[in-house]
């Protein structure tokens, strides 16, 4: 079923974009240079409202359904899963030490750019395992029953960043994603 796997593919382009975007303020920060931490902080926050709290839901239950109806993929699917829960926490330490930095509370920069790492290497790496591992085969065993399930698991929500109603407090995400060429795609 093409349309479900599709519209997962498309969030995962727009998160690829978002981790390019957070990656270039990293760099601005690693360099001695100011970054926007406002744009670093919703980054993160929107990643953390729609990928953790609408975006995963979902997957999860396209997970489940996956591994029933193929057991080899039990092993890829369970490290998706530990991965969503680790990028959760990555998220939360990233948004707590950029709180850090906009209350000038003193921190070491090691442990700023420690935090970001963390969060881009796992979310990346997720982004591709999820590509390259899991939508091929779930775009070739779910069934519309399956992905009926999957929409239905979370209570229907559109992307913040999005469409005509988007949130306002992404206003300027949004422009700066539209603005900023993608140096990477998933998978």
């Amino acid at each position: 079923m093409a349309e479900p796997v599709a519209i997962w593919h498309a969030d995962h382009v727009v998160f690829a974009r978002l981790l390019d975007l957070f990656e270039s303020q990293v760099e601005a920060f690693h360099a001695g240079e100011r970054p926007n931490y406002e744009l670093m902080t919703e980054i993160v926050d929107y990643l953390r409202q729609y990928g953790d709290r609408f975006h995963h839901p979902r997957e999860e239950v396209a997970f489940e359904r996956l591994v029933e109806r193929d057991p080899g993929m039990r092993l890829p699917v369970n490290r998706l899963l530990q991965e969503h829960r680790v990028i959760a926490r990555a998220g939360d330490e990233v948004l707590e030490r950029l709180g850090e930095i906009v209350e000038d509370v003193m921190i070491e920069r090691a442990a700023v750019e420690a935090a970001a790492a963390t969060y881009l290497v796992y979310y990346r790496h997720h982004l591709t395992s999820e590509e390259s591992k899991v939508l091929p085969r779930a775009g070739e065993l779910l069934t519309a029953d399956d992905w009926a399930a999957v929409k239905d698991a979370i209570e229907d929500a559109s992307d913040p960043l999005s469409g005509a109603d988007f949130e306002e407090r992404y206003r300027e995400l949004r422009k700066s994603v539209s603005l900023h060429p993608a140096r990477s795609r998933p998978g």
